[in-house]
């Protein structure tokens, strides 16, 4: 079969849109077939070195070199009829890995269960895939930082409800995002802090068949479990467990995600708000089409696309949750196949978002004109605040004077609603209440509070954490 054979062939087939337009190379490739089945090997040679190490002698150095040398050499044909005939993916690889390693043939998986290398090769899939998603997490915050400082004194139009509301600054507004991202990267930094390894553990998580292996010497089988969590850099394994882990701790993984796709969601959310207003753009291609009907469109498509994988996301964590309660004492198997739809999934889908966001927040296009423009319209309305804080300073009483500016607002916005003029600073003026305060109301003058200082003193915290890692890409990979 040519290339084009197979290429046509592969068109035939579903694959997941994470795969074929969203998540990075390297994030598939850790949930490939071939580095899972790579690691299990791995999990078999720490697992007859530490056997050997700790005095059983059946395990020779010519077997575990061997396995070493034949470690990539996977036959992936005899693997599958294997799997066929005997209905099981991992005593199919056992028999693969003797093929290649005869001498080490009758010692491979000695004493362990499936879950030896299934869990075990989860946990290392895992973490490494938790560290690349923190990776990409840092990009997206070492941008939004950048971002934040470049206009933290740019005054812009606060919202709430979104309805105009007291003004704040275009890098105060991107501290808000970047506080959730930072929230996000810190739990996804916890959970690989305390992220443990299965290990060595036996069939019902008792260690029995190692106990028989080393004649009860409890101490030889604790140290054969240390010595393979410490090949694989784990520094503790669970201290209990049944034939699993407990999948409580993918219910902790998931959290962690689901909190990467709320921070991104919300950051996505607010840039279609403010690509309606005209005042924030996400960055747009030259040849980039927007509607294929409407030439004119710039949608907000790679914030949309977040808003869409996160739900997605969101959605997926429950999956955990209900897998932990049905693992019936022991272990149950009806955790295997949702488990290898719902975690690679959310792994791919989370990193695809920080990928979406990493674009979005390196190039955000500031409309100043139209952010003063917005801020013109409703500056007698951004006053009143400063107003009602300095009569109430000198002794005027600030709930009648909150009752006659809310009475002339109300009336300014119907009138500017319904002719376009916004006439609340005649009407202030008009009252005697307010005379003493004519500078103030006829100024145009922005009160934007400590908005400048707290975006300094907060991009300084988060500068601070990124510095304690090595960010290795600014501008991470594009997405389609």
């Amino acid at each position: 079969m040519d290339e084009n054979d197979a290429k046509s062939m592969e068109r035939k087939k579903y694959v997941s849109p994470l795969s074929r337009r969203y998540a990075s190379e390297r994030m598939q490739y850790l949930f490939s077939e071939e580095k899972r089945i790579l690691t299990w090997r791995e999990l078999w040679i720490a697992l007859a070195e530490a056997e050997m190490n700790a005095g059983l002698s059946v395990i020779k150095p010519v077997m575990i070199a061997e396995m070493k040398e034949q470690k990539q050499n996977i036959d992936w044909e005899y693997a599958a009829e294997k799997e066929k005939e005997i209905r099981h993916d991992v005593m199919a690889h056992v028999h693969a890995f003797g093929k290649v390693a005869p001498s080490a043939a009758g010692i491979i998986h000695l004493g362990a269960t499936s879950c030896f290398v299934t869990d075990n090769a989860d946990l290392v899939i895992y973490r490494d895939s938790l560290v690349l998603l923190h990776q990409r997490l840092l990009a997206v915050m070492s941008n939004l930082a950048d971002f934040a400082l470049k206009y933290k004194d740019l005054p812009t139009l606060g919202y709430t409800h979104f309805q105009p509301a007291q003004p704040t600054t275009v890098g105060k507004r991107a501290t808000l995002w970047l506080y959730d991202f930072y929230v996000a990267a810190q739990e996804i930094e916890h959970v690989i802090s305390n992220l443990q390894f299965r290990g060595v553990k036996g069939t019902t998580g008792t260690q029995a068949s190692f106990m028989t292996l080393f004649n009860n010497n409890e101490e030889k089988v604790k140290q054969v479990d240390t010595q393979v969590a410490q090949a694989f850099r784990f520094k503790k394994t669970f201290p209990v467990t049944g034939q699993t882990y407990s999948r409580i701790e993918d219910v902790r993984i998931l959290n962690a995600l689901t909190l990467v796709a709320s921070a991104s969601a919300k950051f996505a959310e607010d840039m279609r708000l403010l690509a309606h207003e005209k005042e924030l753009q996400e960055p747009f291609g030259k040849k980039q089409v927007g509607s294929s009907a409407m030439p004119y469109k710039r949608n907000p498509m790679k914030s949309e696309r977040v808003c869409s994988l996160a739900r997605f996301l969101k959605n997926l964590s429950m999956n955990a949750q209900d897998t932990h309660q049905h693992q019936w004492l022991e272990r149950t198997l009806d955790d295997s196949a949702n488990r290898r739809l719902t975690i690679p999934e959310a792994f791919l889908t989370s990193e695809a978002i920080t990928l979406l966001c990493a674009e979005i927040s390196d190039g955000i296009v500031v409309n100043v004109d139209i952010i003063r423009k917005n801020l013109d319209e409703y500056a007698p309305f951004l006053l009143t605040e400063e107003l009602m804080m300095q009569a109430t300073v000198k002794g005027t009483s600030r709930q009648d004077l909150h009752e006659k500016i809310r009475e002339f607002s109300h009336a300014a916005m119907k009138n500017l609603k319904e002719t376009g003029i916004n006439d609340l600073k005649q009407r202030l003026l008009s009252d005697n209440s307010f005379a003493e305060f004519k500078d103030l109301i006829e100024s145009d003058e922005i009160f934007t509070g400590r908005a400048a200082t707290q975006t300094s003193e907060f991009v300084e915290t988060v500068r601070e954490y990124i510095a304690k890692f090595e960010l290795t890409e600014k501008t991470p990979e594009t997405s389609v």
